[in-house]
């Protein structure tokens, strides 16, 4: 019986190939479809979003964190694909109890490409991750970051603001651009006016995701940072760390270009 260990260092049992797949996290869902494991995806989240044309099409299973378990349950697939932050605890470990359960947990780059390289070896297509993964590190190894460091303040919440900390995926993406985390702090702490003001930042990032920020939002922010460049940023390519990493080297390299 294969044995497999998620990036949690939990050994997950899998008979064979998984042919019943369940993802509760959107980018590797999007991982999974460009592997073209199209049919044997059987559920999704309300948030896997992409590719448009055929996420539409699949069960939804609830939102990341409150899934619907006895949907899931009686969908009885053969793997179902997590992560440690994206999904709830409670949920995720009571879904262990009747199914296989694989997690991811990542906070670098590197740490997606290995999180790509271990599902294609789950699911029988390390040919292709092998091939994404390496074009993923190439692309990176060819963004050339800011060459001036200039300090960022990564919004993802408002009421109450929030912001990427140091030990996140977002902050390994903004160090592949040549950025400093303005805010010395964990994962995603709630801030105030006052702790941006001191965290006198040169850049505040508002990203599209999880909170839709927009350009309303630009005069608030730069009512209280005036001194800091406030831009827009597509969360997507900060924080999705499957497939969608092939696009986010160009997004960045455009960005950079604009500061």
């Amino acid at each position: 019986m294969p044995v497999f260990y998620d990036q949690l260092n939990r050994a997950v049992d899998l008979p064979a190939t998984p042919k019943r797949i369940i993802s509760v996290v959107p980018s590797q869902t999007e991982l999974l479809f460009d592997l073209g494991l199209d049919e044997k995806i059987i559920g999704i989240t309300n948030f896997c979003t992409h590719p448009a044309d055929k996420t539409k099409s699949k069960t939804k299973v609830g939102g990341t964190k409150k899934l619907d378990i006895e949907l899931i349950k009686s969908l009885k697939p053969d793997l179902i694909i997590a992560n440690k932050e994206e999904n709830d605890r409670a949920q995720i470990e009571e879904l262990i109890q009747y199914f296989p359960v694989w997690i991811s947990d990542i906070n670098t780059l590197q740490g997606a490409v290995d999180m790509i390289n271990s599902i294609g070896e789950m699911l029988d297509c390390k040919d292709k991750v092998e091939t994404i993964g390496r074009s993923i590190i190439h692309q990176f190894d060819q963004l050339k970051p800011l060459p001036s460091k200039l300090r960022v303040a990564y919004l993802i919440w408002r009421k109450p603001y929030m912001v990427a900390g140091n030990d996140t995926f977002i902050n390994s993406m903004l160090q592949q651009c040549g950025l400093i985390n303005a805010f010395d702090l964990s994962r995603y702490p709630q801030i105030n006016n006052d702790m941006l003001i001191d965290a006198n930042p040169d850049l505040v990032f508002l990203s599209s995701e999880p909170y839709p920020f927009a350009e309303k939002h630009i005069t608030e922010f730069k009512v209280i940072v005036p001194n800091a460049k406030i831009i827009l940023v597509d969360g997507e390519m900060f924080s999705w760390y499957g497939s969608r990493l092939l696009l986010a080297p160009g997004y960045m390299s455009g960005l950079i270009s604009t500061l």
